[in-house]
């Protein structure tokens, strides 16, 4: 039995007075001072963790007003605060051990759009491509593009100054800023943007800190213009925090927007911003490159400026072997063809081309297109390429390029690319010398490592693979910083140049020189006391104010190492989270990740729940447990002796006694366990497979909810509750006892059992349960044309017209049809943490499964999420080869040319809404249902759409059921509703189906439904 975890790291007594007293100042946002938020906040792409004293989620612009204010006062004046937004930081730019204002959860509203004007107006933690989204109805988009653009917001994008693809035209996030709206230190409330003489004149008159800012920043300007000019690098991707070189415009008028943008919350609370917007190209292609190596890409980058793109991107062979294992290759396989006889793709170019004339486009690629055939066979030459056309096809290729970041911490073993000097920035023509040099550093240590990056504007990010859990690698962060510093100065570049500076600011002093001493001065104007993000890009010059240096930051290796190694190899996929916030992407329509859309809160994100694991199993190690060794302790000790013991723990639980334990419950039980994380996630994080392990140790010491053995034991019951299905229909729609039920028991309702029963429904078409005696005693010809159904309780129990249904599709077909005798499949088992008995299940059920499939005969499974578990879940509880069960269109989409039809099938069009494991645990099946409609003669395109809710029994319970609702209107109900998709709307999911009829009392059919009907016409 797993101990208590009553003892964290608990807050400072000043830090808990400033929450009470925000609370008291009549504060409407939310207050967060719980030891789960403060780990969750604690880290984000950067290799360090800082823990903050306390989170607070501001409501309103008055909200951030009221914090500046308290903070501001004599009482609270050592109090340190950082903005967040999206958390995606490289350098640990939002983490501090004071309090984090994280805008992103409540400030995330667009205020007006003006597509006259070709502005917006938004609050601070709007997302990039939410914004984006709302533009595209005017034909408009915001410009700057981040390979984080689905989780990074407009605050944090202004804070670092962001850029990324095709910044050459677009240039930085501060070159669309029209006017910014922020709140100074002290609650004053201030909208800048550029301003004439004689406005200026008026503000730098002011006695307030407002007038003090201008003024400060004015006359540094006025007095240093020479020097900065000097200093400043004249480069697309020009220096980031406190940008003296462009306090004045090119018509010369003031713009303090210069120094915000970038200031990484050093200076004030961004609000609100109004942002110039652009008009999206009409037509646009993108031309991909292939090479022998990596160098010459980048030399031949410089060249193919030469035509005129609007942006070059360049992936090294590392990231791209890495894509190619990941979801997202599916998408964009055709665009790398391996062609026999070709090199190995070593480095790829994607050239990009955009504009309003469709002829003068396809001009420029044709021409490019006829230089590559020319110097085709040159030493450093393109070897190969493929041209898309169109932003659909083109996105995708994006999409495969902005996972590059993530991707690289998918690499396999202990040491993985880390981000640490991973945006610096040269001249172009400096750049495939400058990376030589760079990699020739990296090779002298013994380094690998990624490259990918933006080889048009000279900035490419380098990632070196380092273990931070190894103690010796550790010192390894200095030695290659310094490496970097010294080569971007002698190559006249940047450190920093697109990802903040954060905790490398050490480096400023020396690359500002005397100009240092005026960037002190303007933070002291701002924040005189050093109290927002203090030791980031500059100190207000008073005694004890430092900057961070890179080795005096506490790592997340630091914390890691405490954890015991077979435990960190037991709990991987959360040990190896690296931050980069995949999870929070903002689209409804993305499967990833639905509790952490349903709520907003950060706990509820497969993230969060990685930082809390960690934590979780760091807190366990200080007590000298070993969870691996308690679990297998668990599954031996009768859980009749131990009730006692847990009787009392829950006891005293709910009486109030503290548990950090419980904490990381309260997160893991928030989980849908969907798995679009497994898929989606570039690191591959497995919530449902950490949350399975936790949940057996946490049921160690205390007791489990009534629900979880009846979802958990409902499979074993259903094959004799089918035999007398009357009592236990009743049970479920009789008003009194649905209301024991979600009272009591803690389910809200729950599916009837079908009356007329798969068996009845096969006898009666002489279907007969497979065996492997009887499969081995069919004729050759039958032998041939055998498969077999392998049962899940949901459809057979629940659903079994969808299991006739598939029964008499495949009779159409001219197939032989057998059904495997039905065995629990224990999926709820592992949902819900009994892994001793979903062991056993597993185990009987592969036995089963190998007897039938050593017939030769194919398995085919009909819902997704209980036929995958045969490939995930089982791996971990079954010795041995798995046994391979099918989805329908796996199998289907390969005997297309063995189908018989009479007839042709008369046309129609239908959109597909996968199940979530479905979607990102098996994407190329997809694409086998529209093989197999194409080959049909139907038309199916598959429907964007997020998570019904449902996901197993998870809509179903008390606790889940308002979640689940909210989920559910975030995008199926729309799609569902919208009078176009009437008849046209189909579900793989069993969870999905029965979430729409709870809903909105429709029924979708499966595809394999709409198939009969078709046929059967």
């Amino acid at each position: 039995m797993i101990p208590r975890i009553a003892e964290t790291d608990t807050i400072q007594q000043l830090y808990l007075d400033f929450v009470e007293a925000l609370r008291e100042s009549g504060f409407e946002g939310d207050l967060n001072p719980d030891y789960a938020n403060r780990v969750v906040l604690a880290t984000d792409n950067s290799i360090y963790q800082i823990l903050p004293q306390a989170v607070l989620y501001p409501r309103n612009t008055q909200d951030l007003v009221r914090i500046a204010k308290l903070a501001d006062s004599s009482r609270f004046k050592e109090v340190v605060l950082s903005a967040r937004g999206g958390g995606t930081g490289t350098n640990g730019q939002s983490l501090t051990d004071g309090l984090v204002v994280d805008v992103s959860k409540h400030m995330n509203r667009i205020l007006e759009i003006n597509p006259e004007q070709r502005w917006v107006r938004v609050q601070a933690g709007v997302v990039k491509d939410q914004l984006n989204a709302a533009l595209k109805p005017y034909g408009l988009f915001f410009a700057p593009e981040l390979s984080t653009s689905n989780r990074a917001t407009v605050g944090g994008m202004i804070n670092t100054d962001a850029s990324g693809q095709g910044s050459v035209m677009y240039g930085k996030t501060r070159d669309h800023v029209l006017e910014l709206s922020s709140v100074f230190l002290g609650g004053e409330f201030w909208t800048s943007g550029p301003v004439e003489e004689t406005e200026l004149d008026k503000i730098k008159a002011r006695e307030d800190r407002i007038g003090e800012v201008h003024r400060t920043v004015d006359e540094i300007f006025g007095r240093c213009k020479e020097q900065i000019d000097a200093t400043f690098p004249k480069l697309n991707r020009c220096l980031t925090g406190y940008d003296l070189a462009h306090i004045r415009d090119e018509q010369g008028r003031f713009n303090l927007n210069s120094v915000l943008c970038g200031g990484e919350g050093s200076l004030a609370f961004i609000a609100e911003a109004k942002l110039n917007v652009l008009a999206i190209p009409k037509y646009s292609a993108l031309v991909n490159l292939k090479y022998d190596s990596f160098e010459a890409s980048l030399r031949d980058a410089q060249a193919l400026m030469q035509w005129g793109p609007t942006s070059i991107e360049t992936v090294d062979s590392k990231v791209l072997n890495l894509a190619m294992e990941d979801i997202v290759w599916d998408s964009v396989s055709d665009y790398f063809p391996s062609i026999e006889g070709e090199p190995e793709i070593s480095g790829i170019n994607l050239v990009e081309y955009t504009g309003d004339d469709e002829e003068k486009l396809k001009r420029e690629v044709e021409a490019l297109c006829a230089h590559l055939d020319k110097v085709k066979g040159q030493s450093g030459a393109s070897f190969g390429y493929t041209v898309a056309y169109g932003a659909g096809e083109i996105n995708k290729i994006w999409a495969m390029r902005k996972r590059s970041v993530g991707l690289l911490g998918n690499a396999k073993g202990q040491k993985r690319p880390i981000p640490f000097v991973e945006d610096t920035a040269v001249p172009p023509e400096n750049l495939a010398d400058y990376i030589m040099e760079f990699r020739a550093l990296l090779d002298s240590h013994g380094l690998k490592y990624g490259m990918f990056g933006h080889v048009d504007c000279g900035v490419l990010h380098v990632r070196p693979a380092i273990d931070m859990k190894d103690e010796a690698q550790e010192p390894m962060i200095r030695t290659i910083s310094d490496g970097v510093a010294e080569l971007t100065k002698k190559y006249k570049g940047l450190l920093w140049g697109e990802h903040g500076k954060g905790v490398r600011s050490e480096y400023a002093p020396e690359f500002f020189g005397p100009l240092y001493a005026e960037l002190q001065k303007i933070k002291g104007s701002f924040d005189g006391r050093n109290q927002l993000n203090p030791g980031k890009i500059a100190t207000p010059a008073i005694d004890g104010a430092e900057l961070l240096t890179i080795d005096g930051v506490q790592t997340r290796g630091q914390l890691d190492r405490e954890i015991p190694v077979i435990v960190r190899e037991q709990y991987d996929s959360a040990m190896n989270c690296n931050g980069n916030g995949a999870c929070y992407n903002y689209d409804p329509n993305d499967a990833m990740c639905p509790s952490w859309k349903g709520t907003r809160e950060r706990i509820h994100s497969p993230k969060g729940r990685a930082s809390l694991i960690r934590e979780w199993l760091r807190l366990m190690a200080k007590q000298g447990v070993d969870p691996v060794s308690e679990a297998k302790e668990a599954r031996r000790v009768s859980s009749i002796l131990s009730l006692p013991v847990k009787i009392k723990n829950t006891l005293r639980r709910n009486k109030g006694e503290y548990d950090f334990s419980n904490e990381v419950h309260e997160a893991m039980m928030g989980c849908l366990a969907c798995k679009s994380c497994v898929g989606q996630c570039p690191i591959k994080v497995n919530v449902p497979d950490f949350r399975s392990r936790f949940l057996e140790l946490y049921y160690s010491r205390y007791l489990r909810p009534t629900k979880d053995y009846l979802v958990g034991s409902l499979e074993f019951m259903m094959p004799a509750l089918s035999r007398f299905p009357a009592p236990y229909n009743w049970a479920m729609t009789n008003p009194l006892m649905r209301s024991v039920m979600r009272r009591i028991v803690g389910m809200v309702d729950s599916p009837v059992i079908c009356t007329n029963s798969l068996g009845k429904g096969m006898n009666e078409r002489g279907i007969e349960w497979a065996t492997p005696e009887l499969i081995e005693s069919l004729s050759l010809a039958q032998r041939d044309r055998c498969v077999v159904i392998v049962q899940d309780a949901f459809t057979s129990y629940f659903e079994a017209s969808l299991v006739l249904d598939l029964i008499d599709l495949l009779g159409q077909f001219g197939y032989y049809v057998m059904v495997a005798p039905f065995m629990p499949n224990g999926k709820p088992l592992h949902v819900h943490g009994f892994m001793k008995t979903f062991s056993k299940a597993a185990k009987r059920n592969t036995a089963m499964l190998r007897a039938l499939e050593a017939t030769g005969a194919p398995l085919i499974g009909i819902d997704p999420s209980m036929t995958l578990t045969y490939r995930h879940e089982y791996a971990d509880a079954v010795q041995g080869e798995l046994p391979q069960v099918f989805l329908v269109q796996e199998w289907l989409a390969g005997e297309l040319g063995r189908i018989r039809l009479e007839r042709d099938l008369p046309s129609a069009e239908y959109k597909l809404m996968a199940h979530c494991t479905e979607k990102t645990s098996a994407a190329p099946s997809l694409k086998q249902w529209q093989q197999i409609f194409d080959a049909l003669g139907q038309k199916l395109t598959i429907q964007s759409a997020g998570c019904c809710g449902m996901s197993g029994t998870f809509g179903h319970e008390t606790s889940n059921y308002q979640r689940s609702k909210d989920i559910y209107d975030l995008s199926w109900r729309d799609i569902v509703n919208k009078p176009e998709h009437r008849g046209q709307l189909m579900a793989t999911g069993y969870s999905c189906r029965s979430q729409v009829k709870r809903m909105d009392e429709q029924s979708l059919p499966h595809p394999v439904q709409v198939l009969l009907n078709l046929v059967r016409q």
